[in-house]
């Protein structure tokens, strides 16, 4: 459940800045497009404009095999994103205010979704504009204790106009989240100064039945309520793009998840160690074939098979 926009991407090579590629985007279209390519159904609960993008948008959902009897349709635009390097770093140029997917109300959460749910993803930019972020809280309070609840709040600071506001909502979703997922970014940002080790403990006793941290090539760090950190190793690859690296990650692990029907916070926090070590392994996998193509693409499940068996040595 969250925010769907289209993404323009320079294209490659040098002083393209003026030149884009658009690109269905949105941290959780992204997760829902990588849980149904590797096998899992999925469906996508959001607001969608009827203007070009948002029927692009439509299109892209259901090509993807996503269920689309959650999505509604509001006559304001689709969010549009700009990404341009400006001195060898990434600039962006957010056009959300107003935007469709930012207008979500509870009118739009039909009671379906809270009887045929058993995991919901939440998160990114979906907490930060409109109506959008108190639907979101309210469908993840109703659904607490009946399906698996998953966080990755994908922090974007620049896009925070009330820091104070955001930093309570979360908090609020953390406690309420069973499976907590962030990048090493989001804990910079979170508890500046904080080692991962010290904050997986912090953040585990906060109510996750289990807290991820991904550190990028380095791999990721999780822990499970009462447990003691596991590291898991990155994948040695030629990156060509990290764009939806972090959201194709989630989508191995809700997968994972599916596959071993680990579908409530009890049973998530007596996870095995072995059963999580292949799980991060799996997502890690996932996310670095991700990191080989241009732009979030997520992997199939044959795909991702395939490459653990070359990675298995």
């Amino acid at each position: 459940m969250g925010e769907c926009l289209i993404d323009f991407l320079p294209l490659p090579g040098e002083k393209k800045n003026d030149e884009f590629r658009a690109y269905p985007a949105g941290s959780p279209l992204n997760i829902a497009v990588g849980v149904a390519r590797l096998g899992q159904p999925s469906a996508f609960a959001s607001k969608i404009s009827d203007d070009y993008f948002g029927r692009r948008l439509r299109a892209y959902i259901a090509t993807n095999g996503i269920d689309t009897r959650y999505l509604s349709t509001a006559g304001a635009h689709s969010t549009l994103a700009f990404v341009a390097m400006e001195a060898g770093q990434a600039s962006f140029d957010f056009y959300g205010e107003g935007t469709a997917d930012a207008l979500m109300t509870q009118d739009d959460v039909p009671d379906k979704l809270f009887a045929e749910t058993k995991i919901l993803q939440i998160g990114s930019v979906s907490l930060l504009r409109g109506t959008t972020p108190d639907t979101v809280l309210s469908t993840f309070e109703k659904l607490k204790g009946q399906a698996l609840l998953s966080l990755d709040p994908n922090i974007r600071p620049s896009l925070i106009k009330n820091e104070a506001h955001y930093r309570t909502l979360l908090q609020k979703l953390i406690g309420l989240a069973d499976l907590l997922k962030l990048s090493d970014a989001d804990l910079d940002w979170l508890m500046p100064g904080q080692a991962p080790e010290t904050a997986l403990q912090q953040l585990s006793q906060q109510g996750p039945a289990l807290v991820v941290i991904t550190q990028g090539a380095a791999g990721a760090m999780a822990m499970r309520k009462g447990g003691t950190p596991i590291q898991m190793p990155g994948f040695t690859i030629e990156v060509k793009d990290t764009i939806g690296a972090g959201d194709t990650f989630c989508a191995g692990l809700l997968t994972y998840l599916a596959d071993q029907e680990i579908l409530s916070h009890e049973v998530l926090a007596e996870i095995t160690d072995d059963k999580l070590a292949n799980m991060l392994r799996f997502a890690a996998a996932a996310a670095a074939l991700n990191c080989l193509r241009e732009g979030a693409d997520p992997p199939k499940r044959e795909e991702v098979e395939q490459f653990l068996i070359q990675h298995s040595s």
